[in-house]
């Protein structure tokens, strides 16, 4: 059996795991979490790990190859963390490690390579649809800000395109909206408006504190309490309890999401389907399946059809990144 060494690597924590390959099936034999700030590179980190698990006691392999899924962006096989002073150099990992194959991945495009490989309990169906075997795809994720990723189907299977479509102008396309938008850009202190500021869990946060300050000017309500950093998870509860301004947020916030999701797919043609990752997938699956973002995602216009067959799937699997770097390693032995 051959050993793949998977990592998430982040500038607050990182995951480890060694999985066996055999045939076509990934089987987990060991994972560790470690708080980044720890150690002084990521050398060191993974040489640890990899003398804990693999070797004489364990009987486990030393990996054939490994995929590190990085916090920040990648650029001919080197990457600096955003919030770490790690520099990364996957050649140079590679020939200290003994690894022969190792590649640093965007941690959000790294989802690409783990999407074809989902079981049914790590994904969830939020619009049923055809979708195109040779068409692209495309994976996007509201968590601390907005992840977008496309996946290019070649003959060696998906290949995975970052992207900052998450950085795009946001449209107005409501008064409501467009009132959002001009308080966000006073109160932020902004020059332009980027989509993450509203799609985003931070973005469902300036979504309720700008319905708060229209509409409780005096402070009177429960969640006018709370530091910003609670605010979303705590809108999206209270929603859920029946709050008028929560469930007007979560809506206006449902309805957002779903807009931008339907331009990235048009941008790329993405027929091959829609994935919704990041932290929200997972907590505001019922929300996501009830009407706002579907019918924003589909209201396009003339291209409307378009968009009609293309099948919606949340990915509910917290561990995907783990998975996802996983499924690319395996790929880098084909």
């Amino acid at each position: 059996m051959t050993t793949l060494l998977a990592g998430d690597i982040g500038g607050t924590k990182t995951l480890l795991a060694l999985y066996h390959r055999e045939a076509d099936d990934l089987e987990l034999i060991a994972s560790q979490h470690y708080r980044s700030a720890d150690w002084p590179a990521l050398e060191p980190l993974l040489e640890s790990f990899l003398s804990e698990q693999c070797g004489v006691p364990t009987g486990v392999a030393r990996p054939q190859a490994a995929c590190l899924a990085v916090a920040g962006p990648v650029r001919q096989g080197t990457a600096r963390l955003t919030n770490l002073p790690w520099r990364l150099d996957a050649a140079r990992l590679a020939t200290a490690l003994g690894i022969p194959q190792l590649e640093l991945v965007n941690d959000f495009a790294v989802l690409i390579y783990g999407l074809p490989h989902l079981q049914p309990h790590q994904q969830a169906c939020i619009r049923p649809g055809v979708a195109e075997s040779s068409a692209p795809l495309l994976v996007l994720g509201a968590g601390t800000g907005l992840g977008v990723a496309i996946g290019i189907p070649t003959a060696t299977g998906l290949q995975a395109i970052a992207s900052e479509g998450g950085h795009g102008e946001f449209a107005a396309r409501s008064e409501d909206e467009w009132q959002l938008r001009r308080w966000l850009l006073s109160d932020l202190n902004l020059e332009r408006l980027s989509v993450e500021r509203v799609v985003s869990g931070t973005g469902l946060g300036h979504v309720a504190r700008w319905l708060l300050h229209t509409r409780h000017p005096e402070g009177d309500h429960p969640l006018q309490r709370l530091q910003p950093a609670d605010l979303p998870a705590a809108v999206a509860a209270a929603a859920q309890q029946g709050d008028p301004l929560a469930s007007g947020a979560l809506q206006l916030w449902l309805a957002a999401y779903g807009n931008v999701a339907g331009d990235l797919a048009l941008s790329c043609l993405c027929r091959g389907g829609v994935w919704l990752a990041g932290g929200t997938a997972g907590k505001l699956l019922a929300a996501l399946q009830e009407g706002p973002f579907v019918q924003a995602f589909q209201a396009k216009g003339r291209l409307a059809p378009v968009l009609g067959p293309v099948p919606i799937t949340a990915v509910i699997d917290p561990a995907i990144g783990q998975f996802s770097a996983a499924c690319r390693a395996r790929m880098l032995l084909a």
